[in-house]
């Protein structure tokens, strides 16, 4: 430490700009200006005994000759009067502070000469002793100061060493400093040497020591080299000591705040180097690192074109860098071991297509269907004769339960390759084409591209269900994904958002279902070929039955045709009283309801009290019981092994149960359809039988007319559509207009609707109904209500009409007269114009009806009543 010294009465000084030197503080300064050079040169360097020099505080330098890093980067207190002093090397005047400290070198060292002849010089000094400025002048190109010391004597110091003031000062000082030391010896296991400094150095010239280590202002620096007084030094020094002290309580507050925040993560960091250091002593070789190997052997071995593989292997680089607790590493993972996983060259072996054996699997598998039975078989042998043709995107378009979904099945079974069902139902989000970008949470593929992982081969034949069921809103539209999905022109380089790298999809076959197409849209359409699915007929129901839906349900079920039996009349009378529908899923689950109620019987029987597996013999108690029945028994032993037969393969008896009408009604109750009803419900004149087409397939639809007591309005009821409500506007107008003609007014004059209101209903409300179909079977109730006949009862009708008479063409022919046949309707009005689409129904539905066809609303009036039209006329028009 710095002691007391005797000062001389000039010195040199050194102007320390913005910055103080307190005594005690140790600074290095770098001397590169001509002046301060001189003075390091003859004022240091040259003597023999280092000599002392001042160091003054300036608040502007224009000669920034020295700039100085003190070990303390504190500033301090107020200004006093300062010098102005002209020099000749000067342009501009220099601000001196009247109070400065005396400094001694500790060491020197001298740089090396430039070409310029420019010499650096670097100084540490060490404040001694504070004095004051009595005359500032040059000396040369540096300045010389005549000073004064302001340090006290050895008497002076004795005398304030009594003063009760500055005691209670020191000791509030050293407690304050030695809590501040605990602090830091505490954080930077430093505070030996400070504490020894505490115990040995007088208080005073600690004061100084302290602050000068404190990051303080210019302003507060100056304030403490000016108090000369010890106990205003010491009252300073205390309030900057604790202002530290707080500073560093508060710093420290917030770093424990923070570490608690992290403290998690530590733990688990901590907790993995632990179990990372456990394996590594017991050998175990599964860790984090062998796990990426292995995931880059595997990404070597997934068969990845050159471009895919650089970025995946850039990414891999990336994922190494990770720590695994960090937050990017999962994702980066499962990224990788998707882009692994994908089929990048794996397929399905092509398989040399038999035509035959195809055609006998899809007559296995479906009865009927002829047309589109052809239709996939032109298909497989165009693939037979050229492997890597595109063909086109077959669409199945019918009502549920008709065989859409297993009819693909059937195709991925005939090549031989893998089957993958992708449901669109209800899909709005373009994400579940297209995936997620990898920049949001929780982001995954593509269903298309999920579908290829699961299935493992780039090849199969995959089936987008219910693909008219895609909706679309803010989050994109479905539909429009699927247009570069479904053009061999661009899925060879299908770019999944996920993945953001080109799959080819064009070795994949894409076989789509819909109920509908009106929902498609358009260029959606355009690109799949659509093969329409009618329903069945009641014939073809009852063959389904017993090929396929019979055995199927017994299997189901735990039981065999030994066991349960149901016949081909039991099978009619359900498809007639308990199903109208198009497919015939309704009729599976009935035989399902029947097969329940066996399987309950057959269970409640002591004689099948289930027993373990192994078993290879039977009890005598069993063959007693079986016995006493008077049953015959036939026994079989089978082991009960691998392949889990059921108990009832086990015995056959001799008596199975058969079905009856009874035990149809017990089971399913009573019958819901009558083949009555079509007779009931047109019993009264203003009711007659329609054909509407639904998502479901085709149905029979009854239009009730009726008048009453009004202002001649007409009400319409139903949940009926703009089209169909513009339909029956048509047929009121019609009647009215043709009402003479039809003797339904006596003359042209008259008005049917003179004082009464018609209303029209179309039953079953809560079905919504729109179309044109309709105009034909309005005008025959219409027609019915006014000439108070009844339309017969097993004529069915449907058609668009014009204002001027005329039956145009109406869609879904098939459907409707498929369901005119399931009602037992013996007779259909068609248009005329529909005679084409005739074609395409069973020959056994035609041959069971009365097709008339109807160029003009006079001809289904002709038609629909019983022994014709009596009071019709020639048209006018």
């Amino acid at each position: 430490m710095a002691e007391s010294v005797e000062l001389p009465s000039r010195l040199a000084i050194l102007p320390f700009r913005n910055k103080v030197l307190l005594p005690g503080a140790i600074i290095r300064i770098r001397c590169t200006s001509p002046s301060s050079v001189k003075l390091v040169e003859q004022e240091l360097w040259q003597r023999e005994e280092k000599g002392l020099i001042g160091i003054l505080p300036v608040r502007d330098s224009a000669e920034s000759a020295t700039s100085g890093t003190a070990v303390s980067s504190g500033m301090g207190g107020e200004t006093s009067d300062s010098h102005k002093l002209d020099s000749k090397n000067q342009q501009e005047v220099i601000h001196w502070h009247d109070r400065g400290v005396a400094a001694r070198a500790l060491h020197l060292s001298r740089g090396v000469e430039k070409p310029s002849g420019r010499v650096t010089y670097i100084v540490v000094l060490e404040g001694l002793c504070r004095f004051n400025v009595q005359e500032l002048s040059t000396r040369g190109t540096y300045y010389t100061a005549r000073i004064t010391s302001l340090d006290m004597t050895k008497g002076e110091l004795e005398l304030i060493e009594q003063d009760q003031e500055f005691v209670a000062l020191s000791r509030q000082f050293k407690a304050t400093a030695m809590e501040l030391i605990s602090i830091l010896e505490q954080k930077q296991k430093t505070g030996g040497r400070t504490k020894v400094l505490l115990e040995t150095v007088p208080v005073h010239k600690l004061a100084d020591i302290f602050v000068a280590s404190f990051e303080i202002s210019f302003e507060e620096q100056l304030s403490m080299l000016d108090s000369v007084d010890v106990k205003v030094r010491l009252s300073k020094a205390t309030e900057l000591v604790d202002r530290h002290l707080q500073s560093i309580r508060v710093a420290e507050k917030i770093t424990q705040k923070v570490e608690g925040q992290l403290s998690k993560s530590q733990k688990e960091f901590l907790l993995r180097q632990q179990m990372k250091a456990i394996k590594e002593e017991l050998g175990d070789n599964d860790d984090e690192e062998d796990d990426l190997v292995a995931l880059e052997r595997k990404m070597q071995g997934a068969g990845m074109p050159a471009s895919i593989w650089k970025h995946a292997l850039r990414e891999l680089r990336r994922l190494k860098k990770m720590q695994p607790q960090q937050p990017g590493y999962n994702s980066s993972r499962v990224y990788l071991e998707l882009l692994a996983d994908l089929p990048w060259e794996k397929a399905s072996p092509e398989l040399e297509l038999d035509l035959k054996a195809a055609k006998e699997r899809l007559d296995a598998d479906h009865y009927g269907l002829l047309k589109v039975k052809q239709r996939i078989i032109e298909y497989l042998a165009v693939r037979k004769l050229k492997p890597d043709a595109r063909g086109p995107v077959l669409c199945f378009v019918g009502p549920p339960g008709v065989g859409k979904t297993s009819l693909a099945s059937s195709i991925a079974a005939a090549l031989g390759r893998k089957f993958i069902r992708i449901s669109l139902g209800g899909v709005k989000d373009e994400a579940d084409i297209r995936g997620h970008r990898r920049t949001y949470i929780g982001s995954m593929p593509g269903r298309l591209v999920d579908g290829l992982k699961r299935v493992g081969v780039h090849n199969p034949v995959m089936l987008l269900d219910e693909i008219d069921k895609t909706g679309s809103d803010v989050r994109g539209d479905p539909a429009s994904a699927l247009l570069e999905v479904l053009d061999p022109e661009q899925n060879k380089t299908f770019n999944d958002h996920y993945l953001n790298v080109p799959f080819d999809l064009s070795k994949v076959i894409f076989v789509a279902t819909a109920n509908r197409m009106q929902p498609i849209p358009p260029p959606l359409l355009d690109r799949m070929e659509v093969i329409e699915l009618p329903g069945y007929t009641p014939e073809e129901k009852l063959k389904i039955a017993i090929r396929h839906l019979i055995p199927r349900v017994l299997d189901q079920h735990g039981l065999s045709s030994d066991f349960l039996q149901i016949p081909e009349d039991m099978v009619k009378l359900v498809i007639q009283r308990y199903t109208r529908e198009a497919g015939v899923r309704n009729l599976e689950r009935n035989l399902a309801a029947l097969a329940r109620a066996a399987a309950v019987k057959v269970a409640e029987q002591e004689h099948l009290v289930p027993f373990a597996k192994d078993v290879q013999r039977l009890s005598s108690p069993l063959l007693d019981d079986k016995l006493a029945e008077s049953a015959e028994v036939e026994m079989e032993v089978i082991p009960m092994g691998v392949n889990n037969h059921d108990i009832s393969g086990a015995f056959r008896v001799a008596s199975p149960m058969v079905v009856d009408e009874p035990m149809v009604e017990k089971v399913l109750g009573p019958p819901r359809y009558d083949d009555r009803e079509t007779a009931e419900r047109v019993a009264n004149p203003g009711v007659s039988v329609g054909l509407v087409w639904t998502a479901f397939g085709g149905e029979v639809q009854f239009v009730e007319a009726t008048a009453m007591v009004g202002k001649g309005d007409l009400h319409l009821t139903g949940q009926l559509g703009d089209v169909i409500k513009e339909s029956a506007q048509i047929a009121l107008t019609w009647v009215r207009a043709r009402a003479t003609e039809l003797k339904l007014a006596i003359s042209e004059e008259t008005n049917l609707l003179e004082g009464r209101d018609i209303h029209i209903h179309f039953p079953a409300g809560a079905v919504p109904k729109d179309g044109p179909s309709a105009g034909v079977t309005l005008v025959t109730s219409l027609v019915s209500l006014f000439s108070k006949k009844r339309v017969r009862a097993d004529t069915a009708m449907t058609g668009e009409m014009t204002l001027r008479g005329m039956v145009l063409p109406v869609g879904g022919v098939k459907d409707k007269v498929l369901a005119a046949h399931r009602y037992g309707i013996k007779r259909v009005i068609l248009p005329e114009r529909n005679l084409k689409d005739l074609v395409e129904v069973p020959a056994t539905v035609l041959s069971s009806l009365e097709i008339i066809l109807a160029k003009r609303v006079e001809d289904v009036l002709d038609q629909a009543f019983e022994g014709g039209c009596p009071w019709r006329q020639q048209s006018k028009l």
